[in-house]
């Protein structure tokens, strides 16, 4: 296993900087420190290589995006947040996000499948669709537990999870230029306190007078 995870990251390294048709087997096997045959032996053809690569790249990056969505939790709580902390809560989560959101791994994980999209159409939702999915899921899960116990008003915690994702990765596909600009501390909290802002304006408690 330790041979096929140093092939799985060298072959994303490599196929992230060439791209996958200048991309070579050779290349490959000597970031990995390994021999050409033993690539070939553990994965297959370039082919498979690549889509084991992607796959496992995004597992990777998912795994740390649940782990954010995870913190956001009122557990144990007896009484509903404070207008200022359910914010802290929610802007502590959206930053992280962001951060996940502007690696160069997540970046370089879309640009290869923009790139390859037409030359592996399945891995869009392989990679991509179901793993959103799973965010959305679990940040919709999240949502609604707050929403249960009166800290976010009643509402669809599906619909309320896509929108707020939305709030955070549309704007950073704008400001990073699909990640070809690397964007500043200052931009990134400027994105995740509006987001949250405007999520909040929707979904926040209702406030009795």
């Amino acid at each position: 296993m330790d041979k096929r995870e140093a092939i799985l990251g060298a072959a994303f390294t490599v196929f992230a900087h060439r791209g996958y048709a200048r991309a070579c087997m050779e290349e490959i096997a000597e970031v990995a420190g390994v021999a050409k045959h033993t690539v070939y032996n553990h994965l297959g053809d370039k082919e498979n290589v690549f889509r084991s690569a992607l796959e496992a790249a995004a597992d990777a990056v998912m795994a740390e995006n649940l782990a954010v969505v995870e913190g956001l939790t009122a557990d144990g709580r007896e009484t509903p947040f404070g207008a200022d902390e359910l914010h802290d809560l929610l802007d502590g989560v959206a930053h992280r996000l962001l951060l996940r959101c502007c690696d160069e791994r997540s970046w370089s994980l879309r640009r290869l499948l923009y790139a390859e999209v037409a030359r592996f159409p399945d891995l869009l939702e392989i990679v991509w669709g179901s793993g959103a999915g799973r965010l959305k899921q679990s940040l919709a899960d999240r949502l609604a537990r707050l929403s249960l116990a009166g800290h976010l008003r009643p509402c669809d915690p599906a619909e309320a999870a896509e929108q707020l994702l939305a709030l955070l990765t549309g704007p950073m596909e704008a400001r990073s230029r699909l990640g070809t600009r690397r964007v500043p501390e200052t931009e990134l909290r400027v994105v995740g306190v509006s987001a949250v802002r405007t999520f909040l304006a929707a979904y926040g408690p209702v406030v009795r007078t």
